[in-house]
């Protein structure tokens, strides 16, 4: 099998895996598919702030960016149906630019079909074309029903591309190689936990039913109406290749990374035997959220942390990529949780630095490697306040392009499990899921005595890749210590045996050498700056 490199348009084999000029290497990357000769896509870079407000993540501060030597996957605000907000000023000169360079891009909004709720059009029509919950005293309730029409899915979808606005995008710049759609995705939904609160439900099923009969139902609902609001966009896009290049991705649009972590998950969930969540099927991407969380007690430094809830992302990528949607684009979005997370960790007499932030972003890029690294801020934050932590994110995808060592295991190195242990998360795993690898972090000298609670802190963070076979493979061994400079660290890494290593906040990377035993540090070159002369400190 060849893959055809969109920087040269000729077929390329794995052999050939060199890096291509800025834009080009974005290009390729973006389109390359899931499975293909060369490997894994390499990532890249995004935002959910679209800098609207002066001196935001603005597509001319990206375009900037990108002519520094980042790799970013552009991304625009996509324009209301009926505004003309954020405006030509706002688009043009960067649209046109990505244009030139031949470049993906995205366009990031809200939750799309909130419309059938909040918009008194739809929300005051009859209760038999009403797309929300009917209650069973027969009123409305502001939240979206599955088994609603699914009519005015495709109309509202279809409102969002066929607006005058994102007509001009499309005039100017015809054929994109790839176009996003990222949508927020937190409408208010019917949860299968309250369907017998849905006359429509229970006029079709009456009450009684058992768990996975209401899940299925509901998710099943779900399938066909974000189909019908994408098939609605879709339709919409008339200029060039947009509607054939168009993908839409989700919010967590993706299984729970709290899979087992409590008694009572499941009823948040909508897991069916054999489905971990319906959403592969609804949509044709995710961005999961790798978050410190700033109302619940998460962090970095304990058992629950990202690190540990986002290793249950591995047994679903692996029955996503491999029957439910082969083409998903799963993304993560990351996030420190603001001034209140840092207060928290500074009452604890803890720094939080964007070196530490670095470090856990990477530890969940390298366990899921992720199509795009898209961090999280607030709509109208800055660059001048949050430029430093996206710069953490950039840094860290920059490197696996640049660096030819991780750039080869980020390709076809294989994730090593954990046998030695269970993931602590054991509540209420559903049976087909018992027995799936579901533990990545290494054991170290330093572990804690188990069993661990939710709290138990953990020093260091580790996992590796290895690729080869005996007596010749190789390993990536990434690890990270949160709370402050590891020395002689002794991390083992299965079927290898025990290394010894240095770790820091800022997470560092090993490779091991089967045939000399020999384990080296990764060494890797300052990050390029970014505009106005703003640069990551790797802290090396």
């Amino acid at each position: 099998m060849f893959v055809v490199c969109l920087a040269t348009g000729r077929e390329c084999r794995a052999d050939e895996d060199t890096l291509k000029p800025v834009p080009d290497e974005i290009r390729f990357e973006a389109c390359l598919p899931n499975q293909n000769e060369i490997g894994r896509p390499l990532p890249l870079a995004g935002h959910w702030n679209t800098g609207q407000l002066p001196g935001g993540f603005s597509p001319d501060y990206q375009m900037q960016m990108i002519d520094q030597g980042h790799y970013l996957l552009p991304w625009f605000q996509l324009p209301s149906p009926g505004s003309s907000a954020p405006g030509d000023a706002y688009f043009e000169a960067a649209m046109k630019r990505a244009a030139a360079l031949n470049l993906p891009i995205s366009l990031v909004g809200t939750q799309w079909e909130e419309q059938l709720t909040i918009n008194p059009a739809y929300f005051n029509l009859p209760a038999d074309q009403n797309p929300n919950v009917i209650g069973l005293d027969g009123t409305v309730q502001p939240e979206l029903d599955p088994m609603g029409p699914i009519g005015l899915w495709g109309q509202v979808g279809k409102s969002w591309t066929s607006n005058p606005e994102v007509q001009k995008l499309q005039q100017w710049y015809p054929n994109p190689p790839l176009v996003l759609f990222v949508s927020n995705n937190e409408a208010a939904k019917l949860q299968w936990s309250d369907a017998e609160t849905s006359k429509r439900y229970v006029d079709a099923y009456g009450l009684g039913r058992d768990a996975n009969f209401m899940s299925h139902v509901v998710g099943d609902g779900w399938i066909s109406r974000y189909r019908a609001l994408q098939g609605g966009m879709r339709d919409g896009l008339v200029q060039g290749n947009w509607s054939q290049n168009a993908r839409f991705i989700g919010y967590n649009a993706f299984g729970d990374s709290f899979f087992g972590r409590w008694w009572g998950w499941l009823q948040y969930s909508l897991y069916i035997p054999g489905r971990f969540e319906p959403w592969p099927l609804a949509w044709d991407g995710a961005s999961s959220s790798y978050y410190l969380e700033n109302w619940c007690p998460i962090a970095d430094y304990w058992v629950w942390s990202p690190q540990i809830e986002s290793m249950n992302w591995v047994f679903m990528l692996q029955d996503t990529y491999g029957s439910l949607n082969p083409g998903f684009w799963f993304e993560i979005s990351t996030w420190d949780g603001d001034s209140t997370e840092r207060d928290y960790f500074a009452s604890l007499g803890q720094t939080y630095t964007t070196e530490r932030y670095g470090g856990m972003v990477k530890f969940g890029i390298w366990l899921l490697r992720p199509r795009v690294v898209r961090e999280f801020r607030g709509w109208s934050d800055t660059v001048a306040n949050a430029g430093p932590y996206f710069m953490a994110v950039t840094a860290a995808v920059d490197a696996v392009h640049t660096n030819p060592i991780l750039r080869k295991f980020w390709r076809t190195g294989v994730l090593v499990a954990n046998t030695a242990y269970q993931h602590p998360y054991q509540s209420e795993v559903p049976v087909d899921y018992q027995s799936v690898d579901r533990w990545f972090m290494l054991s170290t000298a330093l572990d804690p005595q188990r069993p661990w609670s939710l709290y138990t802190q953990l020093p260091v963070y580790g996992l590796a890749l290895v690729l080869g076979l005996p007596p010749q493979r190789e390993w990536l061994v990434y690890a990270f210590s949160p709370l402050g400079p590891q020395k002689q660290a002794r991390v083992t890494v299965p079927d290898y045996g025990t290394i010894t290593v240095d770790t820091q906040p800022s997470g560092d990377y090993y490779q091991v050498i089967e045939k000399t035993k020999a384990v080296v540090q990764v060494v890797l070159p300052p990050t390029p700056p970014a505009p106005g002369g703003l640069r990551f400190n790797r802290g090396k």
